[in-house]
């Protein structure tokens, strides 16, 4: 697993924080500098913060384990979906629902419904439907599948949560705490690092330093997804 370099963090801006006037305190053992009113983020930190949660991450997807991507942030949305879905883990980057977690059975009877949906559209036997109800039906499931979507094969709360940027997640972040999930997040000057049990200290506003962080954390996932498999090809070998 090829891991980004102080200069690669450096080129996608990763040690930009914010102004600082708006900075969180606690951040001030992964703040290096103040320059021109803005606080610049200790890159050193963020590769050893980034090695950390990368291995636990790999160790997560190497015992099966289904690690929640979150980012409804306009430029991070893309980024991270098209990350989760690389590795086959479940996402949100539309609008987080409160009770998304914490009322889990709520949420699998809406994914159910599209489901239904999809497959009264996807037959030939609703024939007596008319254009109007299928239009109807047609836009509901889009709405649905816009919000939802990206956790439609979700079947049990996931292990872990992966945030970019806990502070505009924060009613995601209170829902893993509350069912005590692992939590790895992209943690920018303005937040709380201790909300989180692997932060990750970087721009969470700039889409290449989102970016970077997620592909490696999904390349993590990868490798512990190929670990897992060949261990199963050598127990079946084996057995």
């Amino acid at each position: 697993m090829e891991k980004p370099t102080y200069k690669d963090l450096l080129d996608a801006g990763v040690h930009f924080g914010h102004l600082k006037k708006k900075w969180n305190p606690k951040m001030s053992p992964y703040i290096f500098m103040e320059r021109k009113g803005i606080h610049i983020i200790d890159l050193n930190r963020t590769l050893d913060s980034m090695e950390r949660a990368a291995n636990a991450m790999r160790a997560l997807a190497r015992s099966g384990k289904k690690i929640l991507f979150v980012a409804t942030k306009k430029q991070a949305r893309d980024i991270v979906a098209q990350a989760a879905l690389s590795v086959g883990m479940p996402f949100v980057t539309e609008r987080w629902l409160g009770g998304m977690m914490t009322n889990f059975s709520t949420i699998r009877r809406s994914v159910k419904k599209m489901n239904n949906i999809d497959r009264m559209l996807a037959d030939g036997s609703l024939t007596s439907v008319t254009k109007k109800e299928r239009l109807t039906l047609t836009r509901e499931r889009n709405k649905l599948e816009k919000v939802l979507g990206g956790i439609a094969n979700l079947n049990r709360l996931p292990s872990a949560i992966f945030i970019v940027d806990i502070e505009h997640e924060h009613i995601a972040l209170a829902e893993a705490h509350k069912l005590g999930l692992r939590t790895f997040g992209m943690v920018d000057t303005n937040s709380d690092p201790n909300k989180v049990d692997f932060a990750i200290p970087a721009n969470d506003d700039a889409s290449k330093s989102i970016s970077i962080i997620t592909n490696y954390m999904t390349e993590a996932i990868r490798q512990g997804l190929e670990e897992r498999k060949n261990s199963k090809t050598e127990k079946e070998v084996a057995g």
